[in-house]
């Protein structure tokens, strides 16, 4: 399966003055594959060392000078290693913090020879571990799960990939090619980006087998928090990830979790969760400029999780010999799952590198309510997105931001078919709000980037 993170890792590897990379990301969503991709794509030797698996690797280490680990390295596979043609991979590294402060050396010493580290739960240890690690000596890359393109990719839909990629705001798009699109988003809705799954699904799979295997995958999540039973119980872990699933698109409210949890130590575990990418925080933003972090409040933010799959895994979601229509769910679920959906495609927006990507939504601060599910930066601007899990809804809320301030680019997103129009409304305030509503379907938000530039002057004709 292809990946559009595999670009980015091509790129390291060719750099000149590389670091040692630490792949962040949830379990299963693809780290080892991806290194194991790098090295065939370009003629590596691969040294991978799963330090979970076999702890006795560790023993590799023992030494700071790399090119004696290099040779005590030869020695354990009896083959010798040309660091200028050779990968070395500590997978599992959470297994073995401490070799995290090994990695400065390769990094001073051993430049030559390129380096990938990865590990399941990573974010957790790096919290919780007691060691040095070595800071302006490596590089991070955030692995999510596949995005939608990828998923058509899985599935052999070249040509509807080539289609989307086409369109334009000056031309329509056809209704053969909004329909198949449609009909593949709502199974993607239904599979999600989990790298096994959607092989699973690409390989015939019926989406009772699927499904299946999506709560397997939560299952071992759900195992995992049992090895960090010491620093919060796993009871408190599970109550919150629950409380998560159900509050998607909605301000998490800590004391709302369970009546014998108390609100500090829901706080406590969500942030962990987090940490290990099981879940991703929405924070609110004044929006009032760039950076939109730079009037975030930590305290205000609802959240979304790692994959919509897992989200149905989490949510009891049936699958038989076929999935349920999207008509078949509750409104408030399909409301979520637009939201969730929104939001993944927005993370791989971002940049993969440093902190990862980082999601923003506004709501107003006295007076009336309003909200816009979340606000991006793009081209320099800052831009509303709002979600429509149908074809229509009303506005009020969006039209209010962009009369408040003074925007001249809104992104909606529903079912329709692509579309560019421009506004002239009077919000519930009196207010008049001018502005470009590019109208999306989620199957091209993740061309958010490219169609926006341009967009937003104050001339047209106005549509209420």
């Amino acid at each position: 399966m292809k990946r559009l993170i595999e670009s980015d890792l091509s790129a390291w590897l060719a750099a000149p003055h590389r670091l040692p990379l630490v792949l962040r990301g949830a379990r299963q969503v693809g780290k080892t594959w991806l290194v194991r991709e790098l090295a065939r794509a370009h003629g590596k030797t691969l040294v991978e060392l799963n330090l979970e698996r076999d702890p006795s690797h560790r023993r590799a280490f023992r030494s700071n000078d790399p090119r004696v680990i290099l040779g005590d390295l030869e020695i354990a596979r009896a083959q010798e290693l040309d660091p200028t043609r050779t990968l070395l991979f500590l997978d599992e590294i959470q297994a073995a913090p401490e070799l995290f402060a090994k990695l400065r050396w390769f990094a001073e010493e051993l430049p030559e020879l390129p380096v990938v580290a990865a590990g399941s739960l990573l974010e957790l240890v790096l919290g919780g571990a007691i060691f040095n690690m070595p800071v302006g000596r490596i590089q991070y890359r955030h692995v999510e799960p596949m995005g939608f393109v990828e998923y058509l990719e899985a599935h052999g839909q070249r040509r509807l990939v080539t289609a989307l990629a086409g369109w334009t705001p000056t031309k329509k798009l056809s209704d053969a090619v909004h329909d198949k699109a449609t009909e593949w988003l709502e199974r993607f809705a239904m599979v999600g980006g989990m790298p096994a799954i959607v092989a699973l699904d690409a390989g015939g799979a019926s989406p009772r087998s699927c499904r299946e295997a999506q709560r397997e995958l939560a299952a071992t999540y759900r195992d995992d928090f049992g090895k960090y039973g010491t620093r919060i119980p796993r009871d408190v872990l599970d109550a919150v990830l629950h409380a998560a699933v159900r509050s998607i698109g909605q301000k998490f409210v800590y004391e709302r979790v369970g009546a014998d949890l108390k609100g500090q130590q829901a706080k406590r575990a969500l942030e962990l969760l987090a940490a290990a990418k099981l879940c991703h925080f929405v924070t609110h933003t004044a929006a009032n400029g760039l950076p939109l972090g730079g009037e975030a409040k930590a305290n205000v933010r609802k959240v979304i999780l790692l994959d919509v799959g897992l989200a149905h895994a989490w949510l009891g979601t049936p699958a038989s010999r076929v999935f349920p229509n999207a008509a078949e769910l509750s409104s408030e679920i399909r409301a979520r799952l637009a939201e969730q959906m929104a939001g993944q495609a927005l993370r791989l927006l971002e940049p993969s590198s440093g902190d990862g990507p980082r999601l923003y939504y506004w709501h107003r601060e006295g007076g009336r309510p309003g909200e816009v599910d979340y606000v991006v930066e793009v081209g320099g601007r800052v831009v509303p997105v709002e979600i429509k899990a149908g074809s229509s809804g009303a506005m009020k809320s969006l039209h209010q931001f962009m009369a408040d301030k003074r925007s001249t680019l809104a992104v909606r997103v529903d079912t329709n078919p692509p579309s560019v129009m421009e506004v002239d409304v009077l919000t519930t305030q009196r207010d008049r709000a001018r502005y470009t509503l590019l109208s999306l379907p989620l199957y091209l938000l993740h061309r958010l980037p490219e169609l926006a530039p341009g967009l937003g002057s104050r001339s047209g004709r106005g549509a209420r």
